[in-house]
């Protein structure tokens, strides 16, 4: 078959996928609170409607998530052109402490009444909803891997923020930013894609794409090598418990003719998998094996192998690694 009509059988695929899965990952909180007025007046009568239509406060957090992430947009302009820094002086920490809560207050309500919002936005009005609702939540700072040139990156930087929620004496992990949706580089422009992959979403995987200023987490010490240098996944990915086995690394070091083993968790032989070629044309996997409940395959490094390698399952991006 030319090369021309698989990409178009993929693209095609991929939109029923899509619209399949979107119906799949609305839960029944999810669907009380798409009814929600797009607006409310105040921060009040949203964590008003919520405490009247959910018991438990699991629910009640998901719903402020699932609220943000249908409603709070991304303010990119933002992100490209972040306001200067606001300073002030203080004569007694009674002064200082006051100030910082008008400036966080301020930040809260910009972000509620705009319905834009950078992460710190994002962070700051789920903490104030849950706090509402008298859930403690956290605001957590530090670095996010979202590109394949994060792969393989000397150092980490405080570039994003995230919550964590304490629920039945249990944290969990809470990224509404990136529930929202996410910046689309071919249309120029943010795209509103809901996802409920970032609440309450497992550590492995979370801390797979986030690593906190703090370099722990519940007291235990996270590796930033394994941050830096582990391979990038996707969404899909974690909506789909796809546990990559091998390669551990993010980065393969590899000679022209070598074969690379991958093995992934929870696909099998009725999944199609391929990667994309230097050429950007997609090349299927050659007589994988099913192994230990996933699928094992080699991709044979030649000439036609660009710089990274990225693995799709059933036309969804799951994982990408870069070659040296």
């Amino acid at each position: 078959m030319p090369q021309k009509k698989i990409a178009l059988i993929f693209l095609l695929l991929n939109s029923i996928f899509l619209n399949y899965t979107f119906a799949q990952k609305i839960n029944e909180v999810d669907k009380i609170v798409a009814k929600y007025p797009k607006s409310f007046a105040t921060t009040e009568k949203l964590a008003e409607r919520i405490e009247k239509d959910f018991d438990s406060d699991y629910d009640k957090a998901r719903a402020i998530y699932s609220w943000m992430a249908f409603n709070i947009k991304y303010d990119f302009n933002a992100f490209l052109n972040p306001p200067r820094s606001q300073g002030f002086s203080y004569s007694t920490e009674a002064e200082k402490q006051r100030k910082i809560k008008q400036i966080n207050d301020n930040l809260i309500q910009k972000s509620f009444k705009s319905q834009k919002a950078v992460c710190e936005g994002f962070t700051a009005l789920y903490q104030h909803l849950a706090s509402l609702m008298e859930i403690k939540c956290e605001i957590i700072r530090g670095d996010s891997k979202i590109s394949v040139r994060d792969i393989g990156r000397k150092t980490t930087s405080s570039n994003h923020a995230w919550n964590m929620v304490l629920i039945d004496k249990k944290w969990i992990l809470v990224d509404v930013t990136w529930g929202q949706g996410y910046y689309d580089s071919s249309k120029g422009r943010m795209v509103a894609d809901f996802s409920p992959i970032y609440f309450d979403t497992d550590p492995d995987y979370f801390f797979a794409k986030h690593f906190p200023d703090s370099g722990s987490y519940l007291g235990n010490r996270l590796s930033k090598e394994d941050f830096l240098n582990g391979p990038l996944i996707y969404n899909k990915t974690i909506e789909f418990d796809y546990k990559i086995k091998s390669p551990e690394s993010g980065l393969i070091e590899v000679k022209r003719g070598d074969k690379i083993t991958f093995e992934i968790k929870n696909v099998s032989k009725s999944n199609q998998v391929f990667y994309l070629n230097k050429y950007n044309k997609p090349v299927k996997v050659q007589n994988p094996k099913e192994k230990r409940g996933g699928l094992e395959f080699q991709i044979l490094y030649d000439n036609n192998v660009g710089e990274y390698i990225t693995i799709f399952v059933d036309t969804n991006s799951i994982v990408s690694f870069k070659i040296i």
